[in-house]
Parts: C-alpha cells; sequence; structure tokens
C-alpha cells in the first residue's frame, strides 16, 4: 500500500498522556522545507497525532535513515493554500479528501532543530 510513496515516520507526544507516538506520513519537500498534511482521509475531525503537535510541538522525524529532531508547525493563508493544491495536484486522493470535509487540513512544517 505504501510502496513508492514518499513516506516518513512522525513521532509526537501525547496531549493528554505524555507518551510518545510514532505514525507513518506521506510528505513532501519544496526545496529545504518538509511538510506533512493533516488529512484523516477527509474524517469531520483532525487526526489525533495532529493535537497531539498542537500541544507539543517537539517532535522527531525518521525520514530514510536520518532522524532529526524538529519542530512542527502549521502553516496557514494563502501559503497553506498553495501548498496543499501542489500537493494535491500530485495526489489526487488529496483533493478529494478536502472535497469530502468541511474542514481546512491543516499543513505542517517540520522544521529541523538542526538548522
Amino acid at each position: 500500500m505504501w510502496e513508492g510513496l514518499p513516506l516518513l515516520l512522525l513521532t509526537t507526544t501525547g496531549a493528554r498522556s505524555g507518551r510518545r507516538h510514532t505514525q507513518p506520513l506521506m510528505y513532501q519537500r519544496d526545496g529545504d522545507r518538509l511538510f506533512i498534511f493533516a488529512s484523516k482521509g477527509g474524517a469531520p475531525s483532525h487526526p489525533d497525532w495532529y493535537h497531539n503537535l498542537l500541544a507539543n510541538p517537539d517532535v522527531t522525524v525518521e525520514l530514510g535513515d536520518q532522524t532529526l529532531d524538529a519542530v512542527a508547525r502549521p502553516v496557514t493563508g494563502a501559503e497553506r493554500d498553495r501548498i496543499y493544491a501542489s500537493w494535491a495536484q500530485r495526489y489526487p486522493q488529496f483533493r478529494e479528501y478536502q472535497e469530502k470535509t468541511s474542514r481546512v487540513i491543516p499543513v505542517i512544517e517540520l522544521e529541523s532543530r538542526a538548522a
């Protein structure tokens, strides 16, 4: 199912539990920037990992053989719209996810702490 897709592992800290949770997610690079999308398949609510990173934006990202500490930052406004449109053009199912829900699907930038 995931073969050939751009994947990373995102580890967040639970907003209530404080426990670490790891989730495989598709990602997009834009130059040196790295983005993920809280689509949850177009469900009416945001995924749990999104709530976790809002409460605790310090995350760990595993990308290939690299592991990096990062800060998660929601992207808003015209920049969010541009990034999401580019992503949905590449992966049409994400356009369908946005059409299925009344919420705006969040775009999150993962900024390396080493930067």
